[in-house]
């Protein structure tokens, strides 16, 4: 305890301690002058320092405490005479601080940092050039807003202490070979509050790309964030799968890991955006398989189990390059969009992600006058539906997905007006546009996609149903056609159904969600015919007696022609019209309008949850 203090001289303030400590360190002696903010006595308390300052410029008029003094809040320590003379010991403006001197402890930080960037790893680089292939932070830098990237888990390691030197796992495993963390994408387009994703990477050029422990971690902290900060995911999943040789921890199988059951979770969420290039396998092909869209290289080859698993299960031995090529991978579906390189399929990202992301101020339309002369007056004459769907939507907005799969249905993600939508369309090309297996799948899933993140639909229809016949029948299309009846009934977005030409029987229905009169709107273009069924097929049906009782192979034909002619008529869109089964039918020019008035009301609840329990994977 300070010693029994005397009154204070008369021109002195007193300069108290603002909270109990040991005295450890008196800085001034009586008579000096100070300036404000020189440090008087130091504390010490709960093992840290503390400085007495002085308050204002002044003289040391007395000093009533000394080293190993116990004081207690409130104590005086200094008497001080304000004044106006030179002091001694002048508190450092900032002003004159070396801004530009790197302290030991900031510089080891900052060295730790550097060893896992490019630039400090030219090796590596380079085996990444040699396989024609950018590095992870390449693909990051690409794909983030300048200047965004929050990186996440930096300075980890892979867990091989006891196996490895520590120097020697900075040096080779910088970030556990997860590079990871947040960032804006398409800032400048919609704006930074709508910008923010979760973004992560596996890093080839350590140890393959493999599911490390830590990387582990960090994809689950990751997960956590987008959960509770409601982000976008965009993984890049090139890699090996799960890794045997960590050793730095108690587990047996690491079958625990959280981190696929929290991806899962993100599913109907937040959009997940997978994009791989080179070998991708296992553990890292399962989390490629988990997102609403995989966007893939034409170099990649994506499996569930690479070489060492198919040898180990007694399969055989094959090469990388037989697993899951796309030549497989696109026309069974499995890939959404692919692309030529990395540098393409980051352009796809970021453009697949604006369409969740919100409207857009800068649009144009095509001429739409365009659009009366895309479907041939030869009503069994076939046309190109992409040529519709491209004069339809805005200039530049449309984006196919999984065109290679599903040949008789379109899916697409559009912009009408800047808004976005998805797009549904037969394709008469195919089939002449019947619903088979996979269509169903590729539509009923696109349907789940978009109502999952609140975007309207554009269904174009023309078709003369779903596909019939026995080897249809071996694809169990009753299960899989009944998908779209089931979830179209049940997507809380609206469907606007547009007859381009054929809109007959049940595959028809299925186009509007199970009926003409779901949808919020259903148009017809002139072109339009409407019926249970085909019409050649309705006429060989219902007129088998009157068609059989004809001898004549020309004038049973004729008879045909003639019946087929007729229920034409009578399923004319226009016909249609006048008993009410479709809305209207329009000029095809003012297809755009109906569009925007149809869904302008759309305003989609905010979810506290989710708005879908999840998006099927297939």
């Amino acid at each position: 305890m300070p010693a029994a203090q005397a009154p204070p001289p008369g021109d002195a303030v007193a300069v108290r301690v603002p909270a109990p400590g040991t005295v450890i360190g008196v800085e001034v002696a009586e008579g000096e002058r100070v300036a404000a903010g020189r440090a008087l006595l130091v504390l010490e308390a709960m093992k840290m320092e503390h400085l007495v300052e002085a308050p204002a410029a002044g003289v040391v008029r007395r000093v009533d405490v000394a080293v190993g003094d116990t004081v207690a809040a409130g104590d005086v320590a200094v008497y001080l005479a304000e004044t106006d003379g030179p002091a001694t010991g002048t508190a450092v403006p900032t002003s004159e601080i070396d801004l530009d001197h790197i302290r030991d402890d900031l510089a080891h930080v900052l060295h730790r940092h550097a060893v896992g960037l490019d630039a400090a790893r030219p090796e590596a680089v380079q085996r990444r050039r040699r396989t024609g292939h950018r590095t992870a932070r390449e693909n990051l830098d690409d794909l983030c807003d300048p200047g965004s990237f929050v990186e996440y888990g930096a300075l980890a390691i892979a867990a091989q202490r006891q196996r490895r030197s520590v120097d020697d796992l900075i040096e080779r495993t910088p970030a556990d070979g997860m590079v990871a963390g947040t960032a804006s994408i398409n800032g400048d387009l919609v704006g930074p509050d709508r910008a923010q994703c979760a973004v992560m990477s596996y890093d080839y050029t350590v140890l393959a790309g493999t599911q490390g422990f830590h990387n582990h971690r960090k994809k689950d902290r990751l997960f956590e964030l987008a959960e509770r900060r409601r982000l976008p995911v965009v993984l890049f999943a090139e890699g090996g799968g799960g890794r045997p040789g960590d050793t730095d921890g108690s587990w047996v199988s690491m079958l625990d890991v959280p981190a696929f059951h929290l991806f899962g979770r993100l599913s109907g969420l937040v959009p997940l955006v997978g994009i791989v290039s080179g070998r991708c396998f296992a553990g890292n092909a399962a989390l490629a398989g988990c997102c609403d869209v995989i966007i893939a290289t034409a170099d990649a080859n994506l499996g569930m189990g690479g070489p060492a698993m198919i040898e180990g299960g007694g399969l055989g031995v094959v090469r990388p390059e037989e697993i899951g090529p796309m030549d497989v991978q696109v026309p069974n579906g499995v890939v959404d969009v692919l692309v030529a390189d990395e540098a393409e399929a980051v352009a796809v990202a970021k453009r697949y992600l604006s369409y969740f992301q919100g409207p857009v101020a800068d649009w144009e339309a095509p001429d739409q006058r365009v659009l009366r002369h895309l479907v041939p007056e030869n009503r069994v004459r076939v046309y190109n539906v992409r040529a519709v769907i491209e004069n339809l939507a805005d200039a530049g907005s449309v984006l196919e997905l999984r065109p290679g799969f599903g040949a008789g249905m379109v899916t697409a993600l559009i912009r009408i007006e800047g808004r976005p939508m998805g797009l549904i369309a037969n394709n008469p090309r195919h089939l002449g546009g019947a619903i088979d297996r996979d269509a169903a799948d590729k539509a009923a899933r696109f349907l789940q996609l978009c109502d999952a993140f609140a975007l309207p639909v554009v269904s174009l229809c023309d078709t003369p149903g779903f596909m019939v016949g026995p080897d249809s029948e071996r694809d169990a299309t009753v299960r899989h056609f009944s998908r779209m009846f089931v979830i179209g009934a049940n997507v809380e977005v609206p469907i606007g159904m547009i007859v381009l030409r054929k809109c007959y029987g049940l595959g028809a229905q299925s186009m509007g969600g199970g009926s003409t009169k779901s949808p919020a709107f259903c148009i017809s273009w002139p072109t339009g015919e409407f019926g249970g069924m085909g019409l050649e097929g309705a006429v060989r049906l219902g007129y088998r007696k009157e068609l059989e009782a004809v001898a004549d192979p020309v004038e049973r034909e004729e008879l045909f022609a003639k019946l087929v002619a007729t229920m034409y008529e009578d399923g004319k869109a226009t016909n249609t019209a006048t008993v009410f089964e479709i809305d209207d039918v329009i000029d095809p020019a003012r297809t755009r309008r109906w569009i925007v008035e149809g869904f302008r009301s759309f305003r989609p609840v905010p979810a506290e949850g989710k708005r879908r329990r999840n998006v099927d994977t297939w």
